[in-house]
């Protein structure tokens, strides 16, 4: 249930964004602009946040998170309408979305049990070693007669 509610924050937050943007300013479709707000939340949620945010940090997984946005949102607006080029209002829309990001990482990061985070890390192994005198053999030709 946590997941469902992840997904549809961040579904929400990609669809005003976009709306605002590419709705209002651009004159796209709201079917183009549900599409792309769509494959942007499923793919940056399972990308960005549940392999590459227990991985690495916060900042690590923003960045990542703004240039998948900024790739899918502008691959898509691009095959998806016909005119002027949407590079300049996707990279706007990118770098939204990642100031969005570095707080919903937080969010993910607060709201996440102990056994979700337990099975996106690696073990810790807690080695022991022994501790003891080093025996030296003593032979006839290495011992001197210093000591």
């Amino acid at each position: 249930m946590r997941h469902l509610r992840a997904i549809v924050i961040k579904f929400l937050a990609s669809f005003i964004l976009l709306f605002i943007i590419f709705g209002l300013m651009y004159n796209m479709s709201f079917t183009n602009v549900f599409l792309i707000s769509l494959v942007l939340g499923l793919a940056s949620y399972v990308i960005g946040d549940l392999f590459l945010l227990p991985k690495t940090n916060n900042t690590i997984a923003t960045l990542a998170d703004f240039g998948l946005a900024f790739m899918i949102i502008w691959l898509l607006s691009e095959s998806l309408t016909y005119g002027e080029s949407l590079l300049g209002p996707s990279f706007f829309v990118a770098a939204g979305i990642a100031i969005f990001e570095y707080f919903f990482h937080k969010y993910i990061a607060r709201n996440m049990t102990e056994d979700e985070n337990r099975t996106n890390h690696q073990p810790k192994y807690q080695y022991q070693t022994e501790a003891a005198q080093e025996l030296y053999p003593v032979k006839p030709d290495v011992r001197s007669d210093d000591e």
